[in-house]
């Protein structure tokens, strides 16, 4: 029925909509000393301290993330589950209801047209809910990407205040960093302050 195919639906957007959002950009104190390995300087100018973060590794690497996504991912089965089974006993009564009518079992017209309209009904109510509970989803995945964003920003502008980087970019796949020195990469150092600190929070 389209109630499989949606709620299938469901659950590979709701991996879909978790794989990828934007890593706000992070400044700092540009007259603090360089980091090791990540100083840019342009000539007759001030330094300018630049890095990037590899945003889907990251990501794959984040506790908090894949906590997150993990429980949203078993959100969306039960959400699939709940509506396979409620879809299959309304096709149980819908053809128990063909089967009575082709075979003159109803009392009487009234009767049977009373049966038809209770099952249309239930069937109007199963695309309600349907419905309900993707939005449902929608909203939870935005209110959880917002979440994440924000540990990992408010994350970084404490890292910023000792590394005093100028900027830090992300990068997801092929995007538009065409190449950079693996030296500017700082990803690994970014997942373990934030796994460390989201330890420390788990523990308390």
């Amino acid at each position: 029925m389209d109630v499989m195919k949606k709620s299938n639906y469901l659950v590979t957007g709701v991996v879909a909509v978790m794989a990828i959002f934007m890593f706000v950009q992070c400044t700092g104190n540009s007259g603090q000393s360089a980091p090791t390995g990540a100083a840019s300087e342009s000539q007759g100018t001030a330094n300018i301290k630049i890095a990037f973060v590899e945003l889907d590794s990251l990501l794959l690497k984040y506790n908090f993330w894949n906590d997150v996504n993990e429980e949203m991912i078993q959100r969306g089965e039960n959400v699939r589950a709940t509506l396979t089974q409620k879809s299959r006993d309304l096709e149980r009564e819908a053809q128990e209801f063909q089967r009575k009518y082709e075979t003159n079992a109803f009392v009487s017209q009234e009767r049977a047209q009373q049966e038809y309209a209770r099952i249309n009904k239930k069937q109007q109510d199963l695309q309600a809910l349907q419905t309900r509970l993707a939005d449902e989803m929608v909203k939870e995945q935005s209110k959880n990407d917002m979440i994440v964003r924000d540990s990992i920003n408010s994350f970084l502008k404490e890292y910023n205040k000792t590394k005093g980087y100028s900027l830090i970019i992300s990068t997801t796949g092929f995007d538009n960093l065409l190449y950079a020195d693996p030296v500017y990469n700082i990803t690994q150092e970014i997942v373990n302050g934030l796994n460390e600190r989201y330890t420390a929070t788990v523990k308390d």
